[in-house]
């Protein structure tokens, strides 16, 4: 008698593994045979993202739970209509949008505010105060410390100005309920339990981007937290980025281990298998972000780039730093262009419209909408568009959008040269952006080096050689 295949056989494909990635503009849970990295299955939802003010960036924090549920509960429907056992699921692994900062109630489990997100600038006006009592008024005062300069980009100062500002936060710091984390310890508690035990925890990358942790003893430092006026009992316990944290307590994937957390540029390093040091990654998302591996050696970058952590693959295993040049806008300009300007319909119509025209035109467009990071960190830069003239159109526009992603790009390149002595000879790319062909040939062509995936869904790879 044949078996009936419509019921999933388990082990048919070997243990698999599942990911939760929770972006800025959207979340997924993808589900990878083990044995071959085949991605099997996903869902992905959008999140939204609100603007009560300028340059204030927010996100609902259940909204973001919740979005992790729906892809997780999708995802294994899918799996059952591939006749696969969401069974053979083995382990689950987290990666997340850094910086994000989230505070919520341990007595209520409840979040006391929106997320602030990393590309926020509020913080403005407290980093200026800050550094009006900082010696020098140096904003790289701390880099020793935490590898970090004194930006609104980074967690301390998003949870520096909820302690000052939402009289919430600081009753619940005052009883003593108040909790902080980046987005991975808020998903982390709430999915191995929240009020019922859920872990309070984080891993060394996204703890290496709050300005708290001490880059060399990857603990919370007594001083900086002090520098900050945070109190240390309201910061979750740090651990390794591969290791057995919890387990989740509700859902289809009840009973499953969480045994991994990355921080989502650091997983982009691992999973772009830079591994040796000298190799980095570019990756193209609503900004870009560029890691360059330096190995167990901490590098203190002399020309505005960022030292952080780039994973610890175990409690015993070694730990990995990288250089990091962080750009604020890249996919979030073509948003920009789609949402606020509606020159396009769709994110995916700027590449057309900006292959009408062979180039801008003389029109560049900067894309400071919260300031600039790498290498530069001017929270107080703003966008700017020049070198427009009658014969301007909308698709020398879109070119020059895309011209500005690549010329940030070539500025971090240049800057790592010049920290690390070394010119890479391919750079080696991932994120949202890199389907668009013109977009990677342009960053070839400006970047002076080859531009090439690692890994297709096909599983194929493609790389753009440079032309100048």
């Amino acid at each position: 008698m044949l078996a009936d295949t419509s019921i999933p056989i388990s082990g048919r494909l070997g243990p698999l593994v599942g990911a939760v990635d929770q972006g800025t503009s959207s979340t997924r849970f993808l589900v990878f045979s083990a044995t071959t990295g085949e991605v099997l299955t996903y869902h992905q939802v959008e999140v939204a993202q609100h603007y009560p003010k300028e340059g204030w960036v927010e996100q609902d924090c259940n909204e973001l739970l919740k979005s992790v549920h729906t892809c997780i509960l999708k995802a294994v429907e899918n799996l059952k209509s591939l006749e696969i056992d969401p069974g053979d699921i083995k382990a689950v692994g987290i990666t997340n949008q850094r910086e994000t900062t989230v505070v919520w109630d341990r007595t209520t489990g409840l979040p006391l505010c929106n997320a602030i997100v990393w590309l926020d600038a509020r913080t403005a006006s407290t980093v200026e105060a800050i550094l009006k009592e900082t010696p020098g008024q140096n904003k790289d005062y701390l880099k020793d410390l935490c590898g970090l300069p004194i930006s609104t980009y980074f967690s301390a100062l998003k949870l520096r100005w909820l302690l000052d500002n939402l009289p919430e936060v600081q009753e619940a710091a005052a009883q003593g309920n108040l909790l902080f984390g980046t987005v991975d310890s808020w998903l982390l508690w709430n999915l191995t339990g929240g009020l019922d035990g859920g872990l309070h925890v984080t891993d060394v990358t996204n703890a290496s981007r709050t300005m708290l942790m001490n880059i060399s003893t990857l603990q919370w430092d007594a001083n900086l937290c002090k520098f900050f006026k945070i109190p240390m009992s309201i910061l979750p316990e740090i651990r390794s980025s591969s290791e057995i944290y919890g387990y989740i307590t509700k859902g289809p994937l009840l009973g499953i281990p969480i045994s991994g957390v990355l921080g989502d540029q650091q997983a982009a390093l691992v999973g772009q298998m830079c591994l040796s040091r000298g190799q980095a990654k570019n990756t193209y998302g609503t900004g870009c972000f560029l890691l360059y591996n330096t190995g167990t050696q901490i590098v203190q970058s002399e020309h505005g780039l960022l030292t952080t952590v780039g994973y610890k693959l175990g409690k015993k295993s070694p730990t990995i730093y990288a250089l990091e040049g962080s750009v604020a806008i890249a996919g979030a300009a073509v948003t920009w262009l789609r949402d606020n300007l509606h020159v396009i319909k769709s994110s995916t119509d700027i590449e057309p419209l900006a292959k009408k025209v062979k180039d801008s035109g003389g029109v560049y467009f900067v894309p400071a909408f919260s300031g600039l990071f790498a290498p530069y960190w001017r929270s107080d830069a703003r966008g700017t568009i020049c070198g427009l003239t009658q014969a301007s159109t909308s698709a020398h526009l879109a070119r020059a959008v895309l011209e500005a992603v690549c010329f940030q790009t070539r500025e971090i390149l240049d800057a790592m040269q010049k920290d690390s002595g070394i010119t890479l000879n391919k750079l080696q790319v991932d994120g949202g952006m890199t389907c668009n062909n013109t977009l990677m040939q342009l960053q070839a062509d400006i970047a002076g080096v080859p531009v090439g995936t690692s890994h297709t869904r096909s599983g194929e790879t493609d790389t753009w050689q440079s032309r100048d």
